[in-house]
């Protein structure tokens, strides 16, 4: 898919990682300056690798979401295979090691399907 799907409910959330061969979650909080200055730098990498869909979530809107993967800090940045979390960012994301993490997986994930 590529584009990140604003997510509201935490239904949504395991929705998207549950029944998706791969995906992504971005999770933001409101006010956090990493987190605005850090989005538009990662959502490029997965506009171009469609093979995972992108999912977008506000602690604040989804408080449960700080339970259900243990956040503790914003941003994190969660990447999924059959519903399974393979690889974790947090705070300070490196850009380059995420597009490459994101290609290894992706590469695996055209190999499946």
């Amino acid at each position: 898919m590529g584009t990140f799907q604003e997510l509201t409910s935490i239904e949504a959330v395991k929705k998207l990682y549950l029944t998706e061969l791969a995906s992504v979650l971005y999770i933001s909080s409101p006010g956090c300056a990493v987190c605005a200055s850090l989005f538009p730098q990662i959502e490029p990498i997965f506009v171009a690798h469609p093979e995972f869909r992108a999912g977008r979530v506000d602690l604040t809107d989804v408080p449960q979401i700080a339970g259900e993967f243990s956040v503790f800090t914003a941003p994190v940045v969660l990447l999924f295979v059959k519903g399974k979390e393979v690889h974790r960012e947090a705070r300070i994301v490196p850009i380059e090691p995420l597009k490459r993490k994101v290609e290894q997986i992706g590469q695996f994930v055209r190999t499946m399907g």
